[in-house]
């Protein structure tokens, strides 16, 4: 088989530059993964490698696994397979193989996201720490960060400053503890440890060295130092180091990717060859030229200039909408539209082809309500809808209970909702004897103290209801049952607490002479709501997401909804860093540069935000494509 058949010029340089260093620059639709995978089989095929001194990595399973396929299908199965995984996958096998010389047992477990809740916990507790003051998932996350910046427990420690940072600093060394006494290493000790190891021990770096000759990464832009550190160990004696990726598309900064990787790697390889893909074989030339005019607005970033063969198409749309709902009704309105102008073509579009982004989780909400009033079926990709997350589902629980005490499934979700130090064995004797007279026989008295200091909750928010409005016993709610502190606490407490606020815009809509009948109202309507949810049709269904879950996908048409200033960019990032706000610009131009064809971007005049209706400006962003690059409706 021709390895560079099919593959362009710049495609072709870049699988045929197969000593040094290389970087390859892949813009949005260009191709990536076809130039990586091409690459790997031609350095086989042409004997310039054995596929065991071949190391190719990336981020998920699933990249890996069409990788994979992708190269056996190229070599035909003619040939040894080289190693292609995630980092941690790599990684796990590198250790076990050196499990005696580190002084590790090889048969390691390795912890999921649960199992470390669980211990972290564990660890908390031992060190004296209130589980209401230091939330386990927060702690966790600052010592993700930690290892990911390969900072040990003790190097942490040394550092610590701040209350909560030095019992962060005490549960990392318990928690380090607990998972060797376990046999276990969590996600991060993975990466954290390989590296180490091969800083520690010269011999077995030279080993994988010389068993990786060949290094290529996938994403690059997305490494964080730990694993720029790991590639660059590997790489150094050959230099034979092949990073594919792209800075335009760098949009995880929030969770450790460092962009500067990317930028500074002719810094770390002088030598290196640059080759750049600027063939776009996803989006018209037009989508290509407005995303343009957003992106490169940035200053960190590297040049180029993507094109496509689609010339001649729509210009994206910039639509102003009256609010939510309006925004809502124009979307459906012109998915229908589009779907009845094509349906006469070999291939007529399908709700399937249509994607709505949206900066937020919490934007959602609205949107669906939109779309189940019209019958029109959805799915929210990568999240859960509105009503089906957690703060959301907890904080109807509470009202729930308000209208009726004996609502068994709420109490057993909420009693413990901020943690109470109600376990699940008094919780089964509560219910059992809820409906007696005797509610607390068989529980012990500090147990039946915890309950009754809940039961007295929500006798006050019960109370609260009879001079109020259906706003103020929500907020009034979130205070009382301590929910407010419990969310802050949290490691997502952002995205959970503006769900919650886009509660206060829901109830906005019920204002009844009373409180109680209000409240029924919007209980009805929620579960009504939700019942239709159910009942959703799957195989043909329009894509609701946030743009971060939309990366590595496409769509014939996109809406990006809210491009409004406040609502994106962000108001945290226009408050922030420069370089906060140049991420959420690179944010935009990947949801843009999502659209195959049509691209819609919508604002409103004024939105319910929190609960307040406000007037907006449209996003700093509509401003930054050039006025001949555009529709304005």
């Amino acid at each position: 088989m021709d390895i560079l058949q099919g593959l362009n010029e710049k495609q072709q340089e870049a699988v045929q530059t197969v000593n040094g260093a290389v970087l390859i620059i892949a813009g949005a639709g260009s191709g990536k993964t076809k130039t990586l995978t091409h690459r790997i089989a031609y350095l086989i095929q042409e004997n310039k490698a054995h596929p065991l001194n071949i190391l190719a990595v990336t981020f998920t399973n699933k990249a890996a696994t069409e990788m994979r396929e992708r190269v056996k299908n190229l070599i035909n199965g003619t040939s040894r397979m080289p190693l292609i995984g995630t980092f941690h996958s790599v990684c796990a096998r590198m250790l076990r193989s050196e499990a005696e010389q580190i002084g590790i047992n090889r048969n390691f477990l390795i912890y999921d996201s649960s199992d470390q809740l669980s211990l972290m916990k564990e660890s908390l507790k031992e060190v004296g720490a209130s589980l209401d003051q230091f939330n386990p998932s927060s702690v966790l996350s600052m010592i993700s960060s930690a290892k990911n910046g390969l900072e040990t427990a003790d190097l942490f420690s040394n550092r610590a400053s701040g209350y909560f940072e030095e019992i962060t600093a005490k549960s990392y060394h318990v928690y380090q503890e607990k998972l060797q006494k376990a046999n276990a290493l969590d996600f991060d000790d993975l990466i954290m440890k390989t590296v180490l190891m091969l800083r520690n021990f010269p011999a077995i770096l030279e080993k994988y060295q010389n068993v990786f000759k060949f290094v290529m990464v996938d994403e690059y832009q997305d490494t964080n130092y730990s694993q720029y550190s790991l590639t660059n160990l590997l790489a150094k004696k050959h230099s034979n180091l092949c990073v594919v990726g792209d800075d335009w598309q760098s949009i995880y900064g929030w969770r450790g990717a460092d962009i500067g990787n990317i930028l500074k790697f002719e810094k770390d390889y002088p030598q290196a060859k640059i080759v750049l893909l600027e063939q776009n074989y996803r989006s018209s030339q037009e989508i290509l030229d407005a995303s343009y005019g957003i992106i490169s607005k940035n200053i960190n970033r590297k040049d180029k200039r993507l094109w496509s063969d689609k010339k001649n198409g729509a210009k994206p749309i910039v639509a102003q909408v009256a609010g939510s709902t309006d925004e809502g009704l124009f979307i459906i309105n012109q998915i229908q539209q589009i779907i009845e102008e094509n349906r006469f073509e070999e291939h007529p579009l399908t709700f399937n082809d249509f994607a709505v982004l949206y900066r937020t989780n919490a934007q959602s909400r609205a949107l669906e309500e939109v779309f189940l009033s019209a019958g029109v079926s959805y799915k929210i990709v990568g999240g859960l809808k509105f009503y089906s997350r957690k703060e959301i589902k907890d904080i109807l629980a509470y009202l729930r209970l308000v209208l009726n005490p004996s609502d068994k499934i709420s109490i057993a979700r909420i009693i413990n909702v901020p943690p109470r130090g109600i376990g699940k064995i008094t919780l089964d004797k509560f219910l059992k004897n809820l409906d007696s007279d005797k509610k607390f026989d068989g529980i012990n008295s500090s147990k039946e103290e915890a309950i009754s200091s809940f039961l007295d909750t929500m006798d006050k928010i019960r109370a609260k209801m009879i001079n109020s409005s259906l706003s103020e016993l929500l907020d009034f709610t979130l205070t009382v049952s301590g929910y407010t502190d419990y969310i802050q606490k949290d490691k997502d407490r952002e995205e959970r607490w503006e769900n919650i606020q886009e509660l206060f815009t829901v109830v906005e809509k019920f204002k009844d002479k009373d409180c109680e009948t209000s409240l029924k109202s919007f209980l009805e309507e929620v579960s009504l709501l939700s019942d239709s949810d159910e009942v959703e049709t799957k195989n043909n269904t329009v894509n609701l997401m946030t743009i971060h879950s939309s990366k590595g996908l496409e769509f014939n048409t996109v809406f990006m909804a809210g491009m409004d200033e406040g609502i994106f960019p962000h108001s945290l990032t226009t408050r922030g860093e420069p370089k906060d706000l140049e991420e959420e610009r690179r944010l935009c131009y990947v949801g843009m540069t999502r659209a195959k064809e049509r691209l819609f971007l919508i604002h409103a005049q004024l939105r319910t935000v929190y609960g307040n209706t406000v007037f907006l400006q449209p996003s700093r962003f509509l401003d930054d494509i050039p006025k001949d690059m555009k529709n304005t409706i």
